[in-house]
C-alpha cells in the first residue's frame, strides 16, 4: 500500500516520505479500514509516542496521522460491534501506524458508524478536534449553561469546536485569535472577539472556564482571569500557571464511540460545522503538510477518489 512514513525526528515534517509499505494485517479486536480521507496534527513529529512503542523501544519507520473515516474490508479474530462493508470513522492509538495510508489496523473500539449523508473528508476532520473540545468541556470543563468561556485559537481547528460546542451547551463564548480571525471566529459562533496582538485580555473580566491552546504567557494571563471554582482546561500540557481559586486541568484526548456519535449528529443536523482549511490527495500529502504560510483549520488527507 501507499503511505507516509517519518524515520527521523530531528527532520520533522520535512522529514516525511511517500513509499510502499505492506498491508497491515488485524490482530484480535482489529478491523482493517480502507482509508478514503485522514487528519494530521501538525504537533506529532513532536510526540514520543510516534518514534517509539510504550516500552521506549523505536518503532520507525512510522506512519502518522490518526484521524481517518474509510471503510471497514477485514475482521480480526474476536473483534464485534462492527461489520465488513460499513463506514466508519474515528481515532487511531497513538503508538500504533496511523492514517496517512491506503489501509490501517485499528481497534474496533476507537471507530464510530459514519452516516451515509457525510462525506469521508468531514468525517476525517471531526475526530481529534470534536472529541478533544467535547471532552474538554464537558468531561473535564463540566461546563454548563449560563457560564463564561474563554475559547483560544478559536479560528483553529479545536478552538472553532469549543466555540461552537459551548454556545451549543449554553454558555457565553468569548474567542481568541489575530486580527484576521475576527469575523471567522464571530461565524463559528463566538460572541465576543478578542484580537491576542492588539486588545487588552484583562479587560473581559471573570471567567469560568479557559480552554487553552496556546501555553505560554496566554495561560499565565488567562489563569488569572478565572473566577472561584473556575477551571482552565489545556491541551499543550502540564498547566504552567493555576487559577488562584480553581482547577487546572491537562489531558490528551481519548477515543469514544459515544462522543464521536454525537458529534457527528450535530454534523448532520447543522448544529456543527467543520473547519476544513485544505483537502489535498496523498500523492500530494507532503507538500500540504508543509505549507509555506499559516492555514486555518484542518489539512484533510483524500486517500481515495
Amino acid at each position: 500500500m501507499k503511505a507516509i512514513i517519518v524515520t527521523e525526528q530531528a527532520a520533522g515534517r520535512s522529514g516525511m516520505k511517500l513509499t510502499e509499505r505492506p498491508n497491515p494485517p488485524a490482530a484480535i479486536n482489529d478491523v482493517i479500514v480502507q482509508i478514503h480521507a485522514s487528519g494530521f496534527v501538525p504537533t506529532e513529529m513532536e510526540w514520543p509516542s510516534t518514534w517509539t512503542d510504550r516500552r521506549d523501544r523505536d518503532r520507525t519507520p512510522s506512519i502518522p496521522g490518526h484521524e481517518l473515516a474509510g471503510v471497514v474490508t477485514a475482521l480480526g479474530y474476536g473483534t464485534t460491534g462492527l461489520s465488513v462493508g460499513q463506514r466508519v470513522f474515528g481515532l487511531a492509538d497513538w503508538y500504533r501506524d496511523g492514517t496517512l495510508a491506503e489501509y490501517v489496523a485499528i481497534e474496533a473500539r476507537n471507530l464510530a458508524p459514519l452516516p451515509g449523508d457525510i462525506d469521508f473528508t468531514v468525517g476525517a476532520s471531526l475526530p481529534v478536534s470534536g472529541l478533544t473540545a467535547w471532552q474538554g468541556l464537558f468531561r473535564h470543563g463540566r461546563v454548563q449553561a449560563g457560564q463564561s468561556v474563554l475559547a483560544h485559537g478559536a479560528a483553529g481547528a479545536v478552538g472553532s469546536m469549543v466555540t461552537q460546542l459551548a454556545r451549543e451547551a449554553g454558555a457565553y463564548v468569548i474567542g481568541t485569535g489575530r486580527a484576521a480571525d475576527r469575523q471567522k471566529v464571530l461565524e463559528f459562533g463566538a460572541h465576543e472577539f478578542v484580537d491576542l496582538d492588539n486588545d487588552a485580555l484583562e479587560d473581559i473580566g471573570g471567567i469560568d472556564l479557559v480552554f487553552d491552546v496556546i501555553g505560554g504567557d496566554i495561560q499565565k494571563r488567562s489563569a488569572r482571569l478565572i473566577r472561584a471554582g473556575g477551571t482552565l482546561v489545556s491541551i499543550v500540557g502540564p498547566a504552567e500557571a493555576r487559577p488562584a481559586d480553581g482547577l487546572a486541568i491537562d489531558f490528551v484526548v481519548e477515543a469514544d464511540r459515544a462522543q464521536l456519535t454525537e458529534i457527528v449528529l450535530r454534523v448532520r443536523d447543522g448544529r456543527l460545522r467543520t473547519n476544513i482549511g485544505n483537502v489535498s490527495t496523498l500523492d500530494d500529502a507532503v507538500a500540504a503538510l508543509n505549507p509555506t504560510k499559516r492555514r486555518r483549520g484542518n489539512t484533510i488527507i483524500r486517500v481515495r477518489p
